[in-house]
């Protein structure tokens, strides 16, 4: 676990928050590496001596834009969409992903393993559930916090999802300074703490998923376990690997 440190203004329920996922306010001051950060403003990710801060944030900057000018048609193709209603994000990360298909309809279980990246995403859609611009979008999200591997067959017996989404870590090469010290901040949390490995979960996602798996990855990036997809959707820099559920409906 991670240092949480919170300021006198931080919300009690935000404390509370954190508490769900085992942080209790630090009493002393963190003096090295990363740590959680509460405040007015909710719950960040930060590095100690550094500026930079890494939170889960629907209601304003890039998801903003996505919201307010379009967007997320690829990876809403991808999924299935309109024909899928419901799928698993089972690698959620700060999610994103998910709620971009949130917005375009889609129910949507996130799974997240990390204490502190479930935090950050906890806190962030309580945020989004309060603000009237995402509240809608952030209600179709349930958030599970555990091994996906091991949640999903449980998950998938209570109700199967038409497809289960992975994001699997993979090098930043995007060249903005801002977004490599984000990323570097997320890639030292949850980099080497991953509990299923990517064949266990690929495995785990065909066996819950009744229709399809889509997976994304670098546009020019290598197989995940060298598993050759059924067909593929490709972007600029991104492209969705789609492979068929091992019982399909």
């Amino acid at each position: 676990m991670i240092p949480f440190s919170a300021t006198p203004d931080a919300p009690a329920d935000t404390i509370a928050l954190a508490a769900r996922f085992g942080f209790a306010p630090s009493e002393y001051p963190v003096s090295d590496g990363l740590f959680l950060y509460a405040d007015a403003g909710g719950i960040s990710l930060r590095r100690s001596g550094e500026k930079g801060c890494v939170q889960a944030d629907f209601t304003s900057g890039a998801a903003q834009y996505r919201r307010e000018k379009g967007g997320g048609e690829l990876i809403a193709k991808a999924v299935g969409h309109p024909a899928a209603a419901d799928i698993i994000d089972a690698t959620g990360g700060l999610g994103r992903d998910a709620f971009v298909l949130a917005a375009h309809g889609i129910n949507v279980r996130i799974i997240e393993r990390h204490p502190a990246a479930a935090c950050l995403l906890a806190d962030g859609l309580a945020r989004a559930l309060a603000c009237p611009d995402t509240a809608q979008a952030a209600a179709r999200i349930t958030l599970y916090h555990g091994d996906a591997a091991a949640l999903l067959p449980a998950l998938a017996a209570a109700h199967r999802p038409d497809t289960v989404y992975l994001d699997p870590m993979y090098p930043v090469r995007r060249k903005n300074a801002a977004v490599k010290k984000e990323m570097a901040y997320f890639h030292q949390l949850i980099g080497s703490a991953q509990a299923s490995d990517d064949a266990t979960l690929l495995a785990a996602a065909r066996a819950a998923a009744k229709k399809r798996v889509a997976v994304k990855r670098p546009r020019l990036g290598e197989f995940l376990c060298g598993a050759k997809p059924a067909y593929q959707y490709s972007g600029k820099s991104t492209r969705f690997d789609i492979y068929l559920p091992e019982h399909p409906e």
